[in-house]
């Protein structure tokens, strides 16, 4: 395991006080929404898993992060955003704080509404969100204290047809994409909201920022309206660009990186994916690309991979199958219908599927398919929230409720 990674899950662990499992941040402990295999059963119910709560929660897209104690997301009410935490067992409220996040949608064909849609960061004691309008808060995680606010339409231009970017941890900061001159990418004091430094002139897209290690070095991967970037996460110096054009600059999906220097980029608008080699050679970071086609496109989905196979929903509309792409050669090692459009995690070698009906899949990705193990139909409305696990507890939303299910083994 690389000392990125190693950091990353040390984050987790700290998380809880016991070192339990968590999902501190969009993706996951590792931000590429795979964790360890957990003792899954490999059956359901025909109603599907054991629900162990369920309830009501307001519009919006926000993923679920949580500690292992408690659960936090964002929701819509009126002209406010609210930012709620949740006791994880039971899905009683611990605390909420509601503000004004009015929102203009400048985009006909923005069918998402005004949000929110951008996952929470839990950054030690510190619990980060965003707003659709571009509102950034930080937070007591355990008291909903606010601690300081900024307004990142004021810091720079933030996209109009609205905020989308998870924020991201390093170190004692907080770095988000925001758009503009000399502020495509801004890092904030995680404690206070300075700002440490401000760079690039990117503009904005709704995808979110992960990282990378080169040699020991970590990198920034930014993936913005034209283009995919790597910047020193320390000061934002641009380390490598490479463009990546899609209509209107929709780039939603995050780059997935793999340990062998591979960085996977898809989009959809006849944006089409290709796959960069990063490395460093010289002291320099060097880029090549590997391959680059338009028959692999991923529209808001998010993408795992596992090995040398990356697997998404394909394609720009709700009939997209789902697919394995080699990621040396962009070549289709499969494709299944069956599954809407759909966003997914891995647990272990386990494929946890939501596609857009609110159907729930559980399945072990081979080479010659998708082999299901469980199917059922949970959630009720548009669901476009991506799952969160946390050991054998998974959560999922919809525009309407937020649900928790046991999928570990049954006992005894």
């Amino acid at each position: 395991m690389t000392l990125l990674l190693t950091a990353l899950v040390a984050l987790a662990a700290d998380l809880t006080a016991g070192g339990g499992p968590a999902w501190p941040q969009w993706g996951g402990p590792n931000r590429n929404f795979v964790v360890p295999a957990e003792p899954l059963a490999e059956s359901w119910p025909a109603g599907g898993p054991a629900k162990l709560w369920d309830r009501p929660l307001g519009d919006g897209f926000s993923a679920i992060v949580g500690d292992g104690r408690a659960l936090f997301t964002l929701y819509r009410a009126g002209s406010q955003d609210v930012v709620i935490a949740l006791d994880a067992q039971t899905g009683a409220t611990r605390w909420e704080y509601r503000y004004d996040a009015p929102f203009t949608d400048h985009c006909s064909f923005n069918e998402a509404g005004p949000g929110p849609r951008a996952a929470p960061l839990i950054a030690g004691d510190v619990l980060v969100t965003a707003s659709t309008s571009g509102m950034m808060h930080a937070f007591d995680r355990d008291t909903g204290r606010v601690l300081w606010r900024r307004d990142l339409a004021q810091d720079a231009a933030v996209r109009p047809c609205g905020y989308s970017n998870s924020p991201i941890a390093y170190k004692d900061t907080v770095i988000a994409l925001v758009g503009g001159d000399d502020k495509g990418v801004m890092a904030f004091a995680r404690r206070t909201g300075e700002v440490v430094w401000h760079s690039q002139n990117f503009k904005n897209s709704y995808a979110s920022p992960t990282m990378i290690e080169l040699c020991g070095q970590p990198q920034l991967v930014v993936f913005t309206y034209g283009e995919v970037a790597g910047l020193n996460p320390d000061t934002g110096a641009l380390e490598w660009m490479h463009p990546h054009v899609s209509e209107m600059g929709i780039n939603v999906s995050m780059p997935v990186w793999g340990d062998d220097g591979l960085l996977f980029v898809s989009s959809a608008y006849n944006g089409g994916s290709r796959v960069l080699r990063v490395r460093r050679d010289g002291g320099k970071t060097q880029v090549d690309e590997v391959w680059a086609n338009q028959r692999v496109r991923i529209h808001f989905g998010n993408a795992v991979r596992i090995g040398g196979v990356v697997y998404a929903s394909n394609g720009d509309t709700p009939t997209a199958p789902f697919a394995a792409i080699d990621v040396n050669t962009g070549e289709f090692r499969w494709r299944t219908r069956g599954i809407a459009r759909a966003s997914l995690l891995a647990s272990g070698d386990r494929l946890v599927i939501l596609d857009e009906d609110g159907q729930l899949t559980l399945a072990v990705p081979e080479d010659a398919g998708l082999r299901v193990l469980a199917r059922a139909p949970i959630m009720k409305s548009t669901s476009w929230t991506v799952p969160t696990l946390i050991g054998t507890t998974l959560y999922l939303r919809d525009r309407q409720r937020i649900v928790a299910l046991d999928l570990g083994r049954p006992k005894g």
